[in-house]
């Protein structure tokens, strides 16, 4: 049996849907019993659990072969790498009170290093966390995820201009749509491959550069949309604005610093690439159609 934990999220989604496809028995872990309609219409048994209550999650992992986790981010944390540390702790505990026989971590670009990452580090904690467990581990570490420009598509084209974190403009990224994540983790569990340890670095069919988004989205929207550097000191209180917590909006701009000092990139020589079918066009359609 498969246990699926983040099962509402876009990649917990896509995994389900692909196992459930082969047919595979799946248990959707989910926070509230409200969400699970389609789930359960999709043939997922339903665990309802908290990721913060180890009983509950440490139950929906019972009679589980492999079991696909996924860290939660806490944006409005005020100490949000300590809320997510906590979270890991509850995780890592429920899986070593069950010891399923294989792991799958939805990790991140970056996570083998162990400083200067931001909210990157969160993911090196848990790889180092599960590595402690008696299990064939996967840790697929996901690029950016195209979606996250929802946040600022809207905003490019009403004003026609796109800021961004990443400088210069103009420098390529690995990015990968969100449910490409969740079909990669469901081909993964799947297969006879049961490796101590297996590293999968997941991106698109392509790099893009800020200019690049830009560029589709102008020819989306049908308007100019140049794409701007946002000036550092400006960076953490436009994320603020965005929502998040000044915990959070720290660890991100954390990481941006890392990203453009070219750190944050496949492990060298280690691991192997899965790339996604879907390219940036595709997932700016509906940014834009909506904007």
């Amino acid at each position: 049996m498969f246990v699926v934990l983040g099962a509402t999220g876009k990649i917990g989604r896509a995994t389900i849907a692909e196992l459930r496809r082969h047919g595979a028995p799946v248990t959707a872990v989910v926070r509230r019993p409200d969400s699970a309609a389609e789930l359960r219409a999709m043939g997922c048994d339903i665990a309802v659990a908290d990721i913060q209550d180890g009983a509950a999650l440490s139950e929906s992992m019972r009679g589980a072969t492999a079991v696909q986790i996924i860290c939660p981010t806490s944006v409005r944390a005020d100490d949000a790498a300590a809320e997510m540390k906590n979270s890991i702790r509850t995780i890592v505990d429920a899986l070593d009170r069950n010891r399923p026989s294989s792991i799958l971590a939805i990790s991140d670009y970056g996570a083998h290093l162990a400083s200067g990452t931001g909210i990157t580090l969160t993911f090196h904690h848990l790889e180092s966390e599960l590595k402690k467990l008696p299990a064939a581990l996967t840790f697929l570490r996901s690029a950016e995820h195209m979606e996250n420009w929802s946040r600022q598509i809207g905003r490019a084209v009403e004003t026609g201009v796109l800021p961004s974190l990443h400088h210069p403009t103009t420098k390529l990224f690995p990015t990968i749509s969100a449910p490409d994540v969740g079909v990669i983790a469901s081909e993964l569990l799947l297969s006879d491959t049961h490796a101590p340890l297996r590293i999968v670095h997941a991106e698109g069919p392509n790099r893009y550069s800020v200019e690049d988004v830009a560029r589709i989205a102008a020819e989306l929207a049908g308007r100019n949309i140049a794409a701007s550097e946002m000036s550092r000191p400006d960076w953490i209180p436009a994320l603020v604005r965005g929502g998040l917590s000044a915990s959070y909006a720290e660890l991100v701009a954390a990481l941006y610093d890392a990203h453009n000092a070219g750190r944050i990139d496949l492990e060298p020589g280690v691991g192997e690439v899965k790339r996604g079918r879907t390219g940036l066009r595709e997932v700016l359609v509906s940014m834009t159609q909506s904007s």
